[in-house]
């Protein structure tokens, strides 16, 4: 980019440059990546303040900083731009610096607190079978144009974003279907985005560590539909408490989802999956559970903000298989009977109680459900608690175990969990996981409900800052043949 232009884009509230003239760039947030001739942005994170690296990354040869605290001396053939907010700033220039990416994509924006994973991976398979140009980003995945790499985060920093939907367009994209965190949207990192479509799920308690009132929470998922244009479509459960207030003074087209005396009905919820009805349109799906009508209800509306005929949408919703590890079952071939097994991502009170709520409707009798959860480390603590009282209202059998403990002690996390319940008369903590998993398996009759929950996709574990191989899909299917070739 040139620096002239550069200089307006910014409109710093004071610059100074040294004999520099001519194009810059890349742009980069991390000095660590910084390369000679390339424009370092100085951002305040939660804990490192980029303004900390501004002499290394002139000493790894950028030509620009861009800063808010103007300490930093110029030296000769470095330009210093002082701004107000580098956060609010970085996502547009991002979007510049890759030629707007951005305007040349249909961008559909989901938020909530659950329900996000599956809503946009409905859509995305939608938009996929039916011969539609689409990229996804989310918790699970990034996929462009069907490549699928791994995703760290459920919303990238915005000169990754830039970067990934700059590829999305040289791919062939004409579609964007992406996951917003209240992270990313707090922090800005959606910022020069374009939304053609907004969606709201629900919002529960979760990330109370960061935005410290479910208020605020709120207010940090309500940026999406602030920020809309009139030529948008904002789509919202209007059945949650907060529906209401994501869409106030929202100037988008606001398109309701209402299951509570509205316009969607549940027709039937079983195990072989279920039926809805929406704005007049039924729909089967394979999917089970009353959170599944939600996030249904979602992508059919969706598909249809964004112009796909009706039919075709009904047709392909139909067959979709939504997203791993979300109320994924887990089986193996025997002549044995052994348990069902579903694994799910549910690590939230909230999202929690739809699976155990969904599983202990469908379940018979006499059949026993277990529940196996732990709870993330360095995350939120007062949701420990709040996951075992809903454990102990809805399953059979409770094991507590680690989850991600990241840099905690997992016995401290479960002793959190374990001060939730009135009564731990069926109640077990396994700190290994994988123990954990065994247990559950090995106890539970062939004709019992198993839920592991928590992980779902995830093929990792961290412990102490390091991440290890770890599935649960791939330990239960092991622990399940071992069952019924008699070893457990």
């Amino acid at each position: 980019m040139n620096l002239n232009k550069l200089i307006e884009l910014v409109n710093p509230l004071d610059f100074t440059c040294r004999k520099q003239t001519g194009e810059v760039g890349p742009l980069f947030q991390d000095s660590r990546k910084v390369t000679e001739g390339s424009v370092f942005i100085a951002i305040k994170g939660t804990e490192v303040d980029g303004h900390l690296f501004l002499e290394d990354a002139v000493h790894r040869g950028a030509k620009v900083l861009i800063c808010e605290d103007s300490f930093y001396t110029s030296t000769p053939g470095v330009c210093v731009m002082e701004v107000e907010d580098t956060r609010a700033l970085i996502g547009p220039l991002a979007q510049h610096f890759e030629d707007e990416p951005g305007l040349k994509l249909k961008v559909i924006g989901i938020t909530g607190t659950n329900g996000k994973t599956t809503t946009a991976t409905l859509v995305h398979q939608v938009l996929t079978s039916l011969d539609k140009k689409a990229s996804l980003l989310g918790t699970v995945a990034k996929i462009i144009n069907n490549r699928v790499y791994h995703s760290k985060l459920t919303t990238s920093d915005p000169i990754e974003l830039a970067a990934d939907m700059k590829a999305m367009v040289e791919a062939g994209s004409e579609y964007l279907v992406m996951e917003v965190s209240s992270h990313a949207l707090h922090q800005h990192r959606v910022g020069g985005v374009k939304f053609s479509v907004a969606a709201f799920t629900n919002l529960s308690h979760d990330h109370l560590d960061y935005h410290e009132t479910l208020d605020e929470y709120a207010a940090a998922k309500k940026m999406l539909f602030d920020g809309l244009e009139p030529s948008a479509t904002a789509i919202v459960n209007m059945d949650d408490e907060y529906g209401s207030f994501m869409v106030s003074n929202c100037s988008a087209t606001i398109s309701p989802i209402k299951f509570q005396n509205g316009n969607a009905t549940i027709l039937s919820n079983s195990p072989e999956g279920l039926a809805i009805s929406i704005d007049g349109v039924e729909i089967r799906t394979p999917l089970i559970g009353t959170f599944n009508a939600y996030n249904i209800a979602e992508a059919f509306l969706i598909c249809k903000a964004i112009g796909l005929p009706t039919n075709d949408i009904v047709d392909a919703i139909e067959v979709a298989p939504g997203a791993p590890g979300r109320m994924e079952s887990i089986s193996i071939e025997s002549i044995l009977p052994t348990p069902t097994v579903i694994v799910d991502y549910a690590h939230t009170p909230d999202a929690l109680e739809n699976v155990l709520s969904t599983l202990k409707e469908l379940k018979s009798d006499n059949q026993k459900l277990f529940a196996v959860f732990g709870a993330g480390g360095d995350r939120d603590t007062t949701k420990r608690p709040e996951m075992a009282e809903v454990a102990e209202r809805l399953a059979d059998e409770i094991i507590v175990t680690s989850d991600n403990p990241r840099t905690e002690n997992p016995d401290l996390i479960i002793a959190d969990i374990i001060n939730g319940f009135t009564s731990t008369d069926n109640v077990t903590s396994i700190t290994l996981r994988r123990k954990a998993i065994y247990k559950a398996i090995e106890l539970a009759s062939g004709n019992d409900i198993i839920l592991i929950a928590g992980k779902g996709h995830e093929d990792y574990q961290e412990i102490n800052g390091v991440r290890h191989a770890f599935d649960d899909r791939v330990i239960a299917r092991k622990a399940l043949q071992i069952k019924a070739d008699g070893g457990l």
